[in-house]
């Protein structure tokens, strides 16, 4: 049998093959792990960029759109030395010692040069999802993170966003914005910290950066209660880089050109992606658009205009990216023309979604492209299985990345997945008690996910992830619902009506779905988008399965998920408990049987 991954003109040199060392243990668990162990990585992240300053000086290293259209792009030249100037700044502000740098913004090359000087220099960033401040007028969230972060400094973009949850924070930190400044009490402009000259003590501090030191905190994305503050230290950051191109081989060669939307308050882009393109020299252009209507065609945009190598995104960008693409032939092949990789992440792909981009590739090209995902976790910052293979279809997380060991633990009826390396998180910030909880008795991450073998007599065939363990439910007949795996499973079914879909049914005796319709089911009439949802659950239904695998009834949403509720994050992942919590009276009336409805029989 071929090697799985070696097919359809891939290089064997460019992807490391797929294996798997399994040890079982005597109660019962097995732990999976490399064969190939972990290379010698980078001491901190500021190496990186002193690197290809050095090696590749006037390659463009990241690039914005400006508000007249044009681009604003930066060498690795320019970006270090712009870097250095900031740094310089910060280190004159004299700021409070373990204190970090805030920032409350979307992405930008401000924001990723703030980031990039402190980092350099040994303070640790936090960057806040800017929905905290963009998309409420209720602050009190926003002002509660940072009494906890406790900044030296906040940055933000702009005064007219911004300023009035900073002025209303009670804050003693310095506050920076890029534009409008000098209407802000006591702020300093952007511009001002890049005309400082950069002298000795930068790199003085650089020298004293270690391994275990803090480079930044993210936020978990907790619907209730107060997120917890995740330490990233640059050893995990560098160890997982370099994790990475031991999988994709093709980095030590190929410079990665990114177009990535991701926000930086998640690990999934201000971590894989962002570091990918620091760590290997590449190029990342900030992209502008989101996965919304009206914004997402900005994505396209600039993806015609770049033409990226690698294309990262959630499963709800693919879900809006596509229509665009499947109705514009040649946006589609300028689109694939230089891919070499398609990358999902931060939720299941629904199989739908993932045989319509399969279909739409092998009309302009000629060819399927090389679609792929891995698993991992803001505390494993973040990659921890990596599928580094051709896969058949979606579901398969891949494999232990070199130095991480997965334990599978028997947990109810599923396999508990904790891990243990070099990359994950030594805990949260100032919470010693939510950080020993974190931990088995050896010392492995409890995540709370579950998975599986593909084949139990074949581990090198990869793990299918199997939803999250507290999840699950019961019906009134004993039944096990696997949460995660029926969700994926009808929105899949209901493709392309469906944005998401919330699994109902704790403490009945029927599976129920509350339905977030996607913009094209919306613009249905309600009765016509009740009767195809209908019939998509029937012929779920007769495709098989038992009462846990086949939703009877189901009613469509007409707010669509909140995040100021925590309904869903930054990157578009609908958080289940948060909208059964908030939801509950629909709940009620999807098994009350009332107006709008949909029963299967």
């Amino acid at each position: 049998m071929a090697t799985p991954g070696y097919d359809r003109g891939f290089d064997p040199r460019d992807l490391a093959p797929p294996r798997a060392v399994r040890i079982a243990l005597d109660d019962g668990s097995f732990v999976l792990r490399s064969p190939e162990p972990l290379k010698p990585y980078a001491r901190c992240t500021g190496e990186w960029l002193e690197r290809w300053a050095a090696e590749t000086p006037d390659a463009v290293a990241f690039a914005e759109r400006r508000p007249d259209g044009e681009w604003t792009r930066l060498t690795w030249k320019d970006t270090r030395e712009r870097v250095g100037r900031i740094a310089q700044s910060l280190l004159g502000l004299r700021l409070q010692p373990q204190a970090p740098v805030v920032v409350l913004s979307d992405n930008s090359l401000d924001h990723l040069l703030l980031v990039l000087a402190a980092q350099h220099i040994g303070r640790a960033v936090c960057t806040v999802s800017s929905a905290y401040c963009r998309m409420t007028r209720d602050y009190s969230k926003v002002h509660s993170i940072l009494n906890t972060l406790g900044p030296a400094l906040v940055y933000a973009d702009n005064v007219e966003v911004y300023g009035p949850p900073l002025a209303s924070a009670g804050l003693k930190a310095v506050v920076v914005f890029s534009h409008g400044a000098d209407r802000f009490p006591g702020a300093l402009s952007f511009d001002s910290l890049t005309r400082t000259a950069e002298g000795p003590q930068v790199m003085q501090a650089m020298a004293e950066v270690t391994p275990d030191t803090h480079a930044k905190y993210l936020l978990t994305s907790g619907s209730t209660g107060h997120p917890k503050v995740v330490i990233n230290t640059h050893r995990m950051l560098c160890a997982n880089q370099q994790m990475i191109a031991q999988a994709w081989r093709f980095l030590e060669h190929e410079k990665p050109v990114i177009v990535d939307w991701l926000p930086w308050s998640h690990t999934f882009g201000g971590n894989h992606n962002t570091n990918l393109v620091l760590r290997n020299g590449g190029t990342l252009v900030i992209d502008e658009g989101r996965p919304a209507p009206g914004l997402v065609e900005k994505s396209l945009a600039n993806l015609i205009e770049v033409q990226p190598t690698l294309y990262f995104n959630v499963p709800r960008g693919l879900d809006l990216l596509l229509p665009l693409l499947e109705a514009d032939e040649a946006a589609a092949r300028r689109f694939f023309e230089r891919l070499r990789m398609v990358f999902y992440a931060g939720a299941a792909l629904p199989q739908a979604t993932w045989d319509r981009l399969q279909a739409l590739a092998r009309k302009v090209r000629g060819e399927e492209v090389w679609l792929t995902t891995s698993w991992g976790s803001t505390e494993t910052s973040p990659a921890i299985t990596m599928a580094h293979w051709r896969l058949e279809r979606a579901g398969n997380i891949g494999l232990p990345l070199p130095g991480l060991e997965l334990k599978f633990v028997p947990n109810g009826s599923k396999l508990e997945m904790r891990v243990r390396g070099v990359s994950v998180f030594p805990g949260y910030r100032d919470a010693p008690q939510l950080t020993a909880k974190a931990y088995d008795e050896e010392g492995y991450y409890c995540m709370g996910d579950a998975g599986l073998l593909v084949d139990e007599a074949r581990p090198e065939l990869g793990i299918v992830f199997n939803g999250r363990v507290a999840e699950d439910f019961k019906l009134t007949t004993g039944t096990w619902v696997s949460v995660g795996t029926l969700r994926v499973r009808v929105v899949s079914a209901l493709s392309p009506l469906a944005q998401d879909v919330v699994v109902t049914g704790h403490d009945r005796d029927e599976v129920g779905v509350l339905v977030f319709p996607s913009a094209q089911g919306a613009a249905l009439p309600p009765a016509t988008l009740a009767a195809r949802i209908g019939e998509a659950l029937r012929a779920l239904k007769a495709e098989g399965g038992g009462s846990s695998q086949v939703p009877v009834r189901a009613l469509v949403l007409d707010e669509p998920p909140s995040a100021d509720h925590g309904e869903v994050t930054d990157k578009g992942y609908v958080n289940q408990a948060a909208v059964l919590k908030r939801r509950a009276d629909r709940v009620a009336a999807l098994y009350d049987g009332g107006a709008g409805v949909v029963r299967v029989n």
